[in-house]
């Protein structure tokens, strides 16, 4: 009996590594930011004395039913001018761009809180809407969501590139 569990858990665990080392990344290497680049200090209240409020200068995105909060006790800007919701992502086997809806942000290689705060830099993995694409899965089921990783500077660009994680 607990050698059988101890082989399920051992089988269990391969599964979960297989799936976290399932694709190779394009860029491996990314320069990290130091906090000061990624926000610009905002001086708040009547004499312009506290200093607790944050401007992201870097582009960053936000969910479709995303809200501000009130500006008094937003702590984290993100201008509007700087959010995007589209990105051109290549795929590496067909050799073709397309425009692609962005899903969310799951991972900024600069660490968890601007994965958090949805700022998109160079090297982060974002996941993109594929259902336009037509991709299905050997079980025939339409695949949604995959991931990509930005190849660009979106803040020098303008806009989003990134190679699909095949």
């Amino acid at each position: 009996q607990v050698d059988r569990a101890k082989v399920l858990s051992n089988t269990i665990k391969q599964k979960r590594k297989e799936k976290a080392g399932k694709w190779e990344v394009p860029l491996p290497k990314v320069r990290p930011m130091a906090e000061d680049e990624m926000f610009k200090v905002l001086k708040s209240g009547k004499r312009m004395k506290k200093s607790w409020k944050r401007m992201i200068t870097k582009v960053t995105f936000v969910g479709p039913g995303f809200t501000r909060k009130a500006p008094k006790y937003e702590r984290f800007i993100r201008p509007t001018g700087l959010r995007m919701t589209k990105a051109h992502v290549t795929h590496p086997e067909l050799k073709a761009t397309f425009c692609l809806d962005i899903i969310g942000i799951k991972k900024n290689p600069n660490g968890t809180m601007f994965t958090t705060l949805g700022v998109i830099t160079k090297g982060t993995i974002i996941e993109v809407n594929v259902s336009e694409l037509g991709l299905v899965t050997p079980g025939g089921k339409v695949v949604w969501g995959k991931y990509a990783q930005v190849t660009n500077n979106p803040e020098n660009d303008g806009c989003i590139n990134a190679v699909l994680l095949v």
